[in-house]
């Protein structure tokens, strides 16, 4: 006869965080993630903890929850002894992970070319159609989301997780590179220009010249942020 183990800890004694908690750790999150990408905290930069709680109104609690997060992504470093720091990238190291996530994006082409139904494709194509229209209106902010979402759209239409998962972890290393490219107006128009012929390769099912078109896309893009930091 098997020994009883007794009665399981009740639920309440897991003490789960509250969800406006975690809710507000996902706000400081998101505007902490925006103010690295546009700039407002420059590489090297240490996080003032006292200043952000002030600024944002909460404790301090949160916001390290939030440090943690951009941390994983890459965006800062948590060093002992003195705190969180904004994350230096040397051109090297940008090199390295846009050439692998450019080969990552031309398989993704290429796959969803095949795996993409035809609800998805016309996902992508009103995506493209928006893009289009950012350009038109000088919108950078919502380009750059609008950009985002129609490459996760391609990834995820490609079907693969694992290939997902991959370039996920990668993309966090240059988000910030990726919104702070040299984007002149001519670069701007070029970029529309090369996701509209995607969405025309994938449309035509053609996935030798969508993974192509995926794979040069990323390679130009890592060339404006290279002219940039030359410049």
């Amino acid at each position: 006869m098997m020994d009883n183990p007794g009665p399981e800890a009740p639920m309440t004694a897991l003490k789960p965080d509250p969800i406006g908690r975690t809710a507000l750790a996902v706000e400081i999150t998101n505007r902490l993630r925006q103010m690295i990408l546009e700039g407002q905290l420059q590489p090297g930069e240490k996080i003032n903890e006292k200043a952000l709680t002030e600024q944002f109104g909460v404790s301090r609690t949160p916001l390290r929850e939030a440090l943690k997060v951009l941390a994983a992504e890459g965006l800062l470093d948590l060093i002992p002894h003195r705190g969180a720091v904004i994350t230096r990238q040397s051109e090297a190291e940008l090199a390295e992970v846009f050439c692998v996530l450019a080969a990552l994006e031309g398989l993704a082409g290429e796959l969803a070319t095949v795996q993409a139904g035809a609800d998805t494709v016309q996902e992508i194509a009103d995506m493209t159609a928006a893009l289009r229209r950012t350009y038109d209106e000088a919108d950078r902010p919502t380009y750059f989301r609008i950009n985002q979402a129609i490459h996760k759209a391609i990834l995820s239409a490609a079907g693969n997780e694992t290939l997902v998962r991959a370039h996920e972890l990668l993309a966090f290393r240059v988000q910030r590179a990726r919104y702070q490219a040299n984007l002149t107006p001519e670069r701007w128009r070029a970029a529309v220009e090369e996701h509209e012929a995607i969405i025309e390769a994938l449309r035509a099912r053609d996935a030798e010249r969508c993974g192509k078109l995926m794979k040069d896309h990323l390679l130009r893009k890592f060339a404006s942020i290279k002219a940039k930091a030359q410049g």
